[in-house]
């Protein structure tokens, strides 16, 4: 944790105090191309690898390869998407989501209302990295420390260095986690199989004889997680996650368009690291049966604790605990800056204050920080009952998002109309019991309601009048544009 916080603190070294929003929240816009993977990487890869990855691999088997699936074919859409963010933002000086939105639809207080809304949708996950971080330094100090004291610690720890330092900080960290992630996960995944079965040939021909559910869709224990419903999600997440904010963080913290093209190729080497978890998930099945419930989420945690010496445990929870850290603040960091450029902004004497509204940010990273712990203390299951919604109602945002920068015609009513809509629709599904629906994921059917609202009423009523260019209302892709041949004379 000292060195953790040391690395936050030492990122802005040389570079002062005094800068704006920009430079906070952003990181300048200056990241090169192996801060901006190390940062995405680390973004991605949270506290569920270790625990959600294990436990969805011990209690299904098979469904849990959606997050690979997902994941890859996301890396592959921002491939175009990124870029196309990456010089909107830098063109009109926008530093988050909220801002595009407001930007685009001529509307500052639209990208207030989506600040909220994204909050709502945010919360949840830092709870969860907080949780996530409790269980962990709980399980790896043989619990001589409580869970309060690691929610805590890991609250101080993260918001200590996000408002110091902000993106920057985290790239910086990002770096160490991915450090030990890399040396543990690597580590783990020889010395599990050759520990408790005697290799790999051993374990998988065991798994295949008397697990074999776990190796296909649905997987095991009544899944309802079948191949529509592994499709649909792969699909709808894979959108999702190009416009997620943290994302989009990493995004705007890069140098060029071309670090953005580079680090969506050198991404999906990561996401071998997810098949460690998942199949020592399945591993514990044979070494600690009978896990149910939340104690099935530290599958992977009973095999390291049982076998390994303390010092070796003590270094895979500090790489289990810096992969909820490092998506924490950048969770936390978000919804700062966000409520910075497009809530604060709206106040007269700050919106035209860059330093003010950075100012304005790290209360709020404090705020949201102080209010996911004592929700963690207090009523854990709000936030929790929440995050079932995160990912589906942030897809929501997609067609205001990407299709407002790529087709001119979508209006503003078309575009909240579909918002609205989709939103409810998602609750509805999800906080009734239906998701999936029909075997497919919730998400993706309220989302294609909101797609036909969209439509029919951005064709039902007038186009709205915009009299600014092509060039400032809508995104391209600054490396077809500088590839196009010069115009002749």
């Amino acid at each position: 944790m000292v060195a953790t916080v040391a690395l936050g603190l030492l990122a802005v070294r040389g570079r002062g105090s005094g800068g704006g929003l920009a430079e906070w929240s952003v990181g300048g816009r200056s990241l090169g191309a192996v801060f901006v993977w190390v940062l995405m990487a680390g973004e991605g890869y949270t506290s569920f690898s270790y625990l959600g990855a294990a436990g969805w691999g011990y209690n299904y088997g098979a469904p849990v390869l959606y997050v690979v699936a997902y994941m890859s074919c996301g890396y592959a859409i921002g491939y175009v998407v990124g870029p196309l963010l990456w010089s909107y933002a830098r063109q009109h000086g926008l530093v988050s989501i909220t801002d595009m939105v407001a930007h685009r639809y001529r509307r500052p207080w639209l990208g207030a209302a989506v600040a909220v809304l994204v909050t709502v949708f945010l919360l949840p996950y830092i709870q969860l990295q907080i949780t996530g971080m409790g269980v962990v330094v709980s399980t790896i100090s043989y619990g001589a420390v409580s869970l309060d004291w690691a929610y805590f610690v890991g609250f101080a720890v993260t918001t200590l260095f996000v408002v110091v330092s902000g993106l920057r900080g985290s790239a910086w960290v990002s770096v160490l986690k991915d450090l030990l992630v890399i040396v543990t996960l690597a580590f783990l995944a020889f010395y599990v199989p050759l520990h408790y079965f005697d290799g790999y040939g051993a374990f998988l021909d065991r798994l295949v004889e008397e697990k074999s559910a776990w190796l296909t869709l649905p997987g095991s224990g009544g899944s309802p997680y079948g191949e529509g419903w592994f499709a649909t999600t792969t699909f709808l997440n894979a959108l999702t996650v190009v416009i997620f904010p943290t994302t989009v963080a990493g995004y705007l913290g890069a140098r060029s368009a071309d670090a953005l093209r580079r680090n969506a190729m050198w991404l999906p080497a990561y996401n071998v690291l997810l098949f460690v978890p998942m199949l020592l998930g399945m591993a514990a099945l044979f070494v600690v049966p009978g896990l149910t419930g939340a104690d099935s989420n530290l599958a992977l945690f009973k095999l390291v604790v049982d076998s390994l010496p303390a010092w070796v445990v003590g270094l895979v929870g500090v790489a289990a605990a810096l992969s909820s850290i490092v998506p924490m603040a950048v969770f936390m960091l978000v919804i700062g800056t966000m409520w910075g450029s497009s809530v604060l902004s709206l106040v007269p004497r700050w919106r035209d204050s860059s330093r003010a509204q950075k100012t304005g940010s790290q209360v709020v990273v404090v705020v949201a920080g102080t209010l996911a712990l004592i929700l963690t203390y207090a009523a854990p299951n709000t936030l929790v009952r929440l995050s079932l919604i995160s990912y589906e109602g942030m897809a929501q945002l997609v067609p205001m998002l990407l299709v407002g920068l790529l087709w001119r015609r979508l209006s503003f009513v078309g575009a909240v109309s579909g918002l609205v809509v989709g939103v409810g629709v998602v609750c509805g599904l999800v906080f009734s019991g239906h998701d999936p629906v029909f075997g497919v994921n919730a998400g993706i059917v309220a989302l294609a309601v909101n797609l036909v609202v969209t439509m029919a009423v951005t064709y039902a009523r007038p186009a709205d009048r915009d009299e600014r260019p092509d060039e400032v209302v809508l995104a391209r892709d600054p490396i077809a544009e500088e590839a196009a041949p010069a115009p002749t004379a």
